[in-house]
């Protein structure tokens, strides 16, 4: 993913359509028409399936570019069956932008591939910080939107994309899904969206979660990890110009400038049109699938329905570098605490 102002296909692509593509959004093919790619809209407003691809095989120029113009239209794209190992997920990601290298990760994580993060639920997350998955799981989302988030929110400089893939899934549950903000954002009242745009908000790492009484190991550990940065509150796309309601559930603390009650209310309001049913899109997973969102563009739910089936759901993501964002004014965020550009 490029972080410039042009497409990612290297067109300026405010509000276009690729080539190919039908205005009723039923079938569409991109500039990888030719090649056999097929993207095929999956719901009205976010997310695509695409087929004809072999992310294995080291697709050509474009096959690259129709799946760039797909993630930029549809914000999610979906792949099934497909055989990438490590190093073909790490070289396809080269492809798009520069892959995010963790300081830190999880023991499940692969060595000698520091560009991969796996996420394997009930083995990475169970007894850590004294608690079980479960409880740790309730305690970060104990309302119904507190789930919902982009990667890395709090940063100064939210990842671009990811690209997650999946190794094991349990027989049912395990979904995640994704929620269109330039959709939400288009969807306002104008007066609404006039309001939005001059506002700030501050995105803090954690605020989401409801602490034990007393001694509690993990908001000690977000102490001692604390990153916090001043976004707005509508940011401009830095790709296709749209205005992007730049919400969700885990990180934004409080907008710069109201009241925490005049700020609470407002938040709950964005974050509910944020996560209307008819702005998302949900996604069953299968070992070999892959999705590649738009990080900067939505922000999604994992599951938190398959915990308890006592069956491993294995995942891994490469995330692509990102820009700092830039609001309706031009006015870019702001870092508040232990975090810098390019610096993880």
């Amino acid at each position: 993913m490029t972080t410039d102002a042009s497409g990612m296909d290297g067109t300026k692509s405010p509000g276009r359509h690729t080539d190919g593509e039908r205005a009723d959004g039923e079938r569409q093919t991109g500039p990888g028409t030719a090649t056999g790619v097929e993207v095929r809209p999956v719901a009205g407003y976010i997310g695509a399936e695409i087929t004809g691809v072999d992310l294995a095989e080291e697709p050509g120029d474009a096959v690259i570019a129709a799946v760039r113009a797909a993630v930029l239209r549809w914000k999610v794209v979906l792949f099934r069956g497909q055989r990438l190992d490590h190093a073909g997920h790490v070289a396809l990601a080269r492809r798009f932008g520069e892959p995010v290298v963790l300081p830190r990760r999880g023991k499940a994580s692969p060595p000698g591939f520091p560009e991969i993060e796996t996420t394997a639920d009930r083995l990475e997350l169970g007894g850590r910080f004294g608690m079980e998955h479960d409880e740790w799981l309730t305690r970060r989302r104990h309302t119904l939107l507190r789930g919902w988030h982009c990667d890395h929110g709090a940063r100064i400089d939210p990842p671009a994309a990811t690209i997650l893939r999946a190794e094991t899934v349990p027989p049912h549950g395990g979904d995640t899904t994704w929620s269109n903000l330039a959709a939400a954002y288009a969807g306002l009242s104008a007066p609404v969206r006039e309001f939005a745009d001059r506002l700030r908000a501050e995105h803090r790492l954690g605020v989401g979660y409801l602490p034990r009484s007393g001694d509690d190991a993990y908001v000690r550990h977000l102490l001692d990890h604390q990153t916090a940065s001043e976004h707005p509150l509508v940011r401009v796309h830095p790709e296709t110009g749209e205005r992007v309601l730049f919400v969700n559930g885990y990180y934004v603390e409080r907008i710069t400038g109201l009241s925490r009650p005049e700020s609470r209310a407002v938040l709950e309001m964005l974050l509910e049109q944020a996560t209307r049913p008819e702005y998302t899109v949900r996604f069953r997973w299968e070992p070999g699938s892959v999705a590649f969102w738009d990080n900067r563009a939505t922000i999604h739910l994992a599951p938190g329905d398959a915990a308890h089936l006592g069956r491993p759901r294995i995942m891994h993501r490469v995330m692509l570098a990102g820009d700092v964002p830039v609001g309706t004014d031009g006015r870019p965020s702001e870092p508040i605490t232990g975090t810098a550009p390019g610096r993880w």
